[in-house]
């Protein structure tokens, strides 16, 4: 009975990710939410205490005003719920549970391997072909402004690389994470990848950028099994959130970022 409850919990996890955080469904998202929450109690007790981390989680991002707003007023108020939501997880595993099951372990302890570097390249080069493709496709580039002022192609800089580390640093180092420890890793990495695009379909990207994104979170969730390395995982997405600001300078004046082929 308890095996179908958490089953349950996991699925009520990740559609109240979907309504809540990607479409902005309040009412139905904190439903579900809270219909999850309230099953915990009803689960083993390792479990309630590791999926508790994660329904806080998602609570948080639940009250995150998710946008690609970069004024330094938004950029501080969004700052700090995604913040927390990867703090506390970590703080409570290491100094409540005690168990270090959420951790950040950046390196292997290991070179990387000539397959690996040249992964790096073929991400470079596979988003120099898409994401402007894909930007003036959906009209994507739209959910972003961009000027040529100073400050804002900085924080533009800043915010996407920033958003880009937490993307691994909470879905796939703490959500995979926590739940491979209770499910299969093709289970898992599934469930993290659909919280990850809904984050990241909120965030601005829309149309077939879902699929898009998605691969990708499976794809980074894969990596990190074969590799351990947060620094390899961030070094990836950070390397394709690089061709993002370009492509979206380029979007809006592409006179002035005439490197890509439309």
């Amino acid at each position: 009975m308890k095996k179908w409850i958490e089953l349950t919990v996991i699925l009520l996890l990740s559609i109240s990710a979907i309504t809540l955080i990607g479409l902005q469904l309040h009412v139905i998202g904190w439903s579900l939410l809270a219909t999850g929450a309230f099953l915990l109690l009803f689960s083993r007790k390792q479990f309630k205490k590791d999926f508790s981390l994660l329904y806080f989680s998602i609570g948080l991002l639940g009250i995150t005003p998710i946008t690609t707003d970069i004024s330094y007023q938004h950029m501080f108020i969004m700052g700090i719920p995604l913040t927390l939501a990867i703090t506390i997880p970590y703080l409570v595993s290491r100094f409540i549970y005690k168990d270090h099951l959420v951790h950040f372990k950046f390196h292997h302890g290991r070179s990387w391997y000539k397959t690996e570097i040249f992964y790096i390249f073929i991400t470079a080069l596979l988003a120099y072909l898409i994401l402007p493709f894909f930007l003036k496709n959906t009209d994507s580039y739209l959910n972003w402004t961009v000027t040529t002022e100073t400050s804002h192609i900085i924080r533009l800089f800043i915010g996407t690389n920033f958003l880009g580390i937490w993307d691994e640093l909470f879905f796939i180092s703490t959500v995979l994470g926590i739940l491979r420890r209770h499910i299969s890793f093709r289970f898992a990495n599934i469930v993290q990848s659909i919280m990850f695009t809904s984050f990241l379909y909120e965030l601005g990207f829309q149309g077939w950028g879902v699929i898009m994104i998605f691969i990708f979170a499976l794809i980074q969730g894969y990596v990190f099994k074969k590799t351990e390395s947060l620094f390899y995982v961030i070094t990836i997405h950070l390397t394709l959130d690089f061709i993002l600001f370009l492509a979206l300078i380029h979007a809006y004046y592409p006179e002035l970022m005439p490197i890509f082929l439309r």
